[in-house]
């Protein structure tokens, strides 16, 4: 299991989302376990090491083009050249000797020995047997030079890349049909309310739909980690510390929503508290201003809040890095985008604003983002009606319709 470190100590005041994402990161050290997965397996896995390349990519030189292989010293400087065809490659063909003259050559072919230089055949004539070429060839023209995408003994891949399918298709390039990969980490997941409800069940008065866990259990999977869904759990005090010490044996990570706030029902923080250590953090963000981190028997808990955005702010900008680090994967900030603004919004300056917005493109091309209007932290639909999320810095305190804005979008988010 990942274990915490020391505790925290307790924070009244607001802090910075640059500071919680680093105390988040701080908390945790990767999960030391390793696998040796086929390629077949290992999209999404996170390199324990760095690859070097075992051989040169392209292994040898070859064509990029259909055309005509020749020898650059034999053209003519000022006009056209004129050069038999004395040979013919195609790809899988061993390399032949070019001495002199053309050599006809197909896309993957290898160079022959002594061409350095390949001319396109819609460039090129054909008279009696013989090529005509025309002037202004550039030396070195559509080959492609051995070791030109990654030298023996060069990293091809970094340790900490998550795998995607292009890096897999360079490790095959490279001839290497394994990699070693970290274990994926193992986390708890549950929601926590006697009002919350499965969907697909009748719903009794007063009770709603836990969408928080649908939501988070996705954000989980895409951010390439295992997930135990241990389903909604009852403000019942002595039951949450059992499932808690359950989850921490079996995980390397606890995640839950809601309950760790203040009311006489928020029974998590306490039974956190029981079976470990908790420090509430309150983030100068909106929204997602509560944060709970803490430890279960010396594994990680982080306790999101339980607005539905606050929650999809809190994993991407807090647990989306510390979940990273877990993973051992190079933690990067999400990408972001110059857009302009389509609306005009005041703001207390002191705290970082996350404005949910649809992307469009204006008549002068411009790109300008337009608010929604479901503004509560509570609205579901704000999300899945946006293209993203444009950041109000801390200084901000008004911003104008027109103004350059940075702009996130969920899918720099989602991992």
């Amino acid at each position: 299991m990942a274990r915490l470190g020391t505790g925290l100590n307790h924070h009244s005041g607001l802090i910075t989302l640059a500071e919680a994402a680093a105390r988040a990161v701080a908390l945790v050290a990767p999960v030391p376990d390793t696998l040796d997965l086929p390629l077949t397996a290992a999209d999404g896995h996170v390199l324990a090491q760095g690859v070097v390349a075992p051989q040169d990519l392209p292994l040898f030189s070859h064509s990029a083009v259909d055309g005509y292989a020749v020898r650059f010293a034999d053209l003519a400087a000022g006009g056209e050249t004129i050069l038999p065809v004395l040979g013919r490659g195609m790809a899988g063909d061993a390399p032949g000797k070019l001495e002199w003259g053309a050599w006809r050559i197909f896309t993957g072919a290898p160079m022959p020995e002594g061409g350095d230089t390949i001319v396109m055949q819609e460039d090129v004539a054909l008279r009696d047997g013989a090529v005509v070429l025309p002037p202004g060839i550039r030396r070195g023209a559509n080959l492609r030079v051995a070791g030109e995408d990654v030298a023996r003994g060069q990293v091809a891949l970094a340790a900490g890349q998550r795998l995607r399918p292009q890096d897999l298709g360079l490790l095959a390039a490279l001839g290497l049909p394994r990699v070693k990969v970290r274990r994926r980490p193992r986390v708890a997941l549950f929601s926590t309310g006697d009002e919350l409800t499965e969907p697909g069940q009748k719903l009794a008065a007063g009770a709603i739909y836990d969408a928080n866990r649908a939501m988070l259990r996705a954000l989980l999977m895409r951010a390439g980690v295992d997930t135990a869904d241990l389903g909604i759990l009852r403000d019942e005090p002595a039951g949450l510390e059992r499932h808690l010490r359950e989850a921490a044996g079996a995980c390397d990570l606890i995640v839950t929503s809601g309950g760790v706030s203040v009311g006489e029902a928020d029974h998590i923080k306490d039974a956190v508290a029981a079976c470990g250590s908790l420090d509430l953090w309150r983030i100068a963000i909106k929204p997602g201003k509560p944060l709970a981190i803490g430890s279960v028997s010396g594994t990680p808990f982080i306790g999101l809040p339980g607005n539905p955005v606050a929650v999809f702010v809190g994993f991407g900008f807090v647990a989306r890095p510390l979940l990273a680090r877990l993973a051992g994967e190079t933690v990067r900030p999400p990408p972001t985008l110059p857009v302009a603004l389509g609306f005009s919004h005041r703001k207390k300056p002191g705290r970082r604003e996350f404005l949910r917005v649809s992307l469009e493109q204006g008549a002068d091309g411009v790109v300008v983002a337009r608010r929604h209007p479901g503004e509560g932290a509570g609205s579901l639909a704000s999300l899945a009606q946006s293209d993203g999320l444009v950041v109000l810095a801390e200084e901000v305190e008004q911003a104008r319709e027109g103004d350059n804005a940075p702009f996130i979008p969920y899918t720099g988010l989602l991992g």
